[in-house]
C-alpha cells in the first residue's frame, strides 16, 4: 500500500482484459470513477547539539485523542493535525517563558493526518507549575477552537529525565517556523464536481533522526497536475528559508472521470436491480492505483468500489459488517453481466 508501488511495477503486459474492477473504496453505495494524483515533498534539517543548561528539568509535552484520518478522503473535515498544534504549544511556551527543544516526533504516516505527537523541551526547573497551568488553558482553547470536532483532544505535560542535549536555537527557531508556516488542509475545491476537494496538502509528520536530523513529511494531492506541483511549491516556500534540503517524489497521476464509461453503466445496472436505488457517482480525493494503471493501460475502462470503511489509516479502522455482504453481493452481479473479455491482440 504504501507508495502504490505495486502498480507503480506493473509490466505494460500484465493486463489482457480491458476492464478493471478496483476494490479498494470505503463506502458503500458510492461508485468512484477518477481519483485525485499525489505526490510528497519531504524537507530534512540538520541541527546542532547543545548540552542541557545547568538547574534546568526536562518535560513531555503531549499531544493525544485526535481523530485522525485518511488525508485525502477526510481532509476536508477540519479534524486537527497534531503536528500544527504542537508546534503553536511550543511556539506560545516559547514566547511566554523561553524553552529548548530537544525532540519532535508526530505523526507516521505520509497519506494520514497526524493523530498524536510529542515533545521534550527544556527549561528552568521552577516552570513546573506555571507550564502545567498555562498547558491546561491551552487545552481549553484548542477544545473551544475544534468543538466537538475533536472532543477527546488531549494536551497533557509531564516531568522527565533530562536529555542528553538540547537542539541550538538556530535549528529550533527554523524548525517552528517552518511548521507554522507549512500548509495544511484544503487549499481549492473542484469547480466541475460539487463538495469535492480539488487540491490539498497534509502536514504528515515530524522526527528527530539519529544522525542530528529532523525530517519533515508533507504529502500534496490534487486532480489537477499543475496545481498539484503549485501545491508542492508553497511547501517548499516554508522549507528553503530553513535550510532544508527538500526531496520531491515523481508521484502519481490521477485518473479523470468517464461519464460515458461502459464499465459504470454495467454497475449502475446491477446496483439498481439488487438494492433498487441510484448509487451515487463521484470522484474522490484521494490516491487510487487507478491512476497508475491508467497510465500504462491507456484506455482501459475501470471503476471502483467497496464496503463501508471508517478510521482507514488509524488503529480505529473499522468495517460496518452489513455493507460487506452488499458489496459482495455487488461485485458478484458485475462480473455476471460484464461481456466476454476482449484480449489485446498486440
Amino acid at each position: 500500500e504504501s507508495g502504490m508501488t505495486g502498480a507503480k511495477d506493473l509490466s505494460e503486459d500484465f493486463f489482457k482484459g480491458r476492464m478493471l474492477l478496483n476494490l479498494d473504496s470505503e463506502d458503500e453505495g458510492i461508485l468512484f470513477i477518477g481519483c485525485a494524483g499525489g505526490m510528497d515533498t519531504i524537507g530534512t534539517m540538520t541541527f546542532l547539539r547543545e548540552p542541557v543548561p545547568s538547574g534546568y528539568g526536562a518535560f513531555l509535552l503531549s499531544v493525544t485523542g485526535l481523530r485522525g484520518g485518511h488525508s485525502g478522503d477526510e481532509i476536508h473535515k477540519g479534524f486537527g493535525n497534531s503536528v500544527k498544534i504542537m508546534t503553536r504549544i511550543i511556539s506560545e511556551l516559547d514566547r511566554e517563558f523561553g524553552i529548548s527543544l530537544s525532540n519532535f516526533d508526530g505523526g507516521n504516516l505520509r497519506n494520514a493526518i497526524p493523530r498524536e505527537a510529542f515533545a521534550t523541551i527544556v527549561a528552568g526547573k521552577s516552570m513546573a507549575d506555571t507550564f502545567s497551568e498555562h498547558v491546561k488553558d491551552l487545552q481549553s482553547m484548542f477544545r473551544k477552537e475544534y468543538g466537538d470536532i475533536e472532543k477527546d483532544l488531549k494536551i497533557s505535560l509531564a516531568v522527565t529525565g533530562l536529555p542528553p542535549y538540547v537542539t541550538d536555537r538556530t535549528s529550533q527557531d527554523n524548525l517552528i517556523n517552518l511548521l507554522e508556516c507549512c500548509p495544511h488542509g484544503v487549499i481549492a475545491w473542484s469547480k466541475e464536481m460539487k463538495d469535492l476537494v480539488e487540491t490539498s496538502t497534509n502536514l504528515a509528520s515530524v522526527k528527530f533522526t539519529g544522525d542530528d536530523k529532523i525530517t519533515i513529511v508533507t504529502t500534496q494531492r490534487s486532480s489537477s497536475e499543475s496545481s498539484k506541483r503549485d501545491a508542492s511549491a508553497m511547501v517548499v516556500s516554508c522549507m528553503k528559508p530553513a535550510g532544508a534540503t527538500i526531496t520531491q517524489s515523481q508521484g502519481y497521476p490521477g485518473w479523470t472521470p468517464d461519464l460515458n464509461s461502459g464499465i459504470l453503466n454495467i454497475t449502475r445496472n446491477a446496483y439498481r436491480k439488487l438494492f433498487g436505488k441510484e448509487p451515487d457517482i463521484r470522484s474522490i480525493h484521494a490516491g487510487l492505483e487507478c491512476g497508475l494503471i491508467y497510465e500504462k493501460f491507456k484506455g482501459i475502462d475501470m471503476i471502483s468500489f467497496g464496503p463501508t470503511i471508517r478510521g482507514a489509516h488509524t488503529p480505529e479502522e473499522k468495517i460496518e459488517i452489513r455493507t460487506a455482504k452488499m458489496f459482495w453481493d455487488l461485485l458478484i452481479e458485475v462480473i455476471n453481466n460484464i461481456p466476454p473479455i476482449t484480449l489485446n491482440n498486440n
